[in-house]
Order: structure tokens, then C-alpha cells, then sequence
């Protein structure tokens, strides 16, 4: 009998109060926490800026964009994960996001997961249960027109 089943290698993000669920597709770089200052008059929800690969991007603090406060990781603790963007604008290749710990690949069939009803924020698309843990799938456009907004 031939298993039909298929699976999707994905990428579990821990954030501050949550853990992200992205496809490893979307993920182009996991780095070492690294930014510069914000500087003054930034966004809430703008951590810096992280220099990758001649780039300049802008590092985006999820709980901060979801209506929370800016949350910086811990010496030796936190990576930020580089995105690439979905949108197709050319000014907006990619963008990053602080986590606060190492992200982890797992593989995800259909029957693993399922949509959860919950309050969400602006930078959530939606809440999932994977196997029993609970997941937030993040709003990706609206994380790209932030990261629009902060001049890239």
C-alpha cells in the first residue's frame, strides 16, 4: 500500500511568548543576535538593523509587533532568523526576526497540525496546534510593510 501522506519541513521560532512556525522555505539564514541601535524616533517594533551580506535589514521584534513590548534576547541566547520577503518587491528582499533561542526543524504532515481558535495579533495569521504544542503562523505581509516603513 503506498503512503500518499505528504510532509513539509518547517521551522519552529521561538519568540518571547510564543513559538513561530514558518515553512523552512521562507527561511534564507539563521545568524547569531547581532544588530545595531534602532537609534532615536525608531518604530516600537524595530530591534536595529543587522548587516548581512551587504544588505542592510531591518530586525523586527515580533512581540513588539504584535502590540507587546520590544523584547531583546539574552548574552549567548537569541539568533535572528533572516526571511525572505513574499510581497515581490524589489526594494524588500528580506528582513529579520529576534528570536530567543535556536529555532528547530521538524517535518509536519496534514494530520499533525490544526487551526486553534485564539486571539491574535496584527503580526499573527493564525494559531495551530503541531502534535499537541501550540504554534503561531506569522502574518508575513503585514511583517513586510513594517519592515517597508523603516526605510530599506
Amino acid at each position: 500500500m503506498k503512503d500518499n501522506s505528504q510532509t513539509l519541513s518547517c521551522v519552529m521560532i521561538p519568540v518571547s511568548r510564543r513559538q513561530l512556525l514558518l515553512p523552512n522555505v521562507s527561511i534564507a539564514e539563521v545568524v547569531d543576535y547581532a544588530s545595531n541601535d534602532a537609534g532615536t524616533g525608531a518604530p516600537d517594533w524595530l530591534a536595529g538593523r543587522l548587516e548581512w551580506r551587504g544588505l542592510s535589514l531591518p530586525v523586527i521584534s515580533y512581540d513588539a509587533a504584535n502590540g507587546g513590548t520590544l523584547s531583546v534576547p539574552g548574552e549567548n541566547r537569541g539568533r535572528i532568523v533572516v526571511i525572505n520577503t513574499i510581497s515581490g518587491r524589489n526594494t524588500l528582499r528580506f528582513m529579520a526576526l529576534i528570536t530567543q533561542g535556536i529555532p528547530s526543524q521538524v517535518r509536519i504532515t496534514d494530520d499533525q497540525i490544526k487551526q486553534l481558535e485564539g486571539e491574535n495579533g496584527p503580526a499573527d495569521l493564525m494559531q495551530v496546534d503541531v502534535d499537541g504544542e501550540t504554534a503561531w503562523i506569522p502574518n508575513l505581509d503585514y511583517l513586510e510593510s513594517l519592515a517597508s516603513e523603516s526605510g530599506v
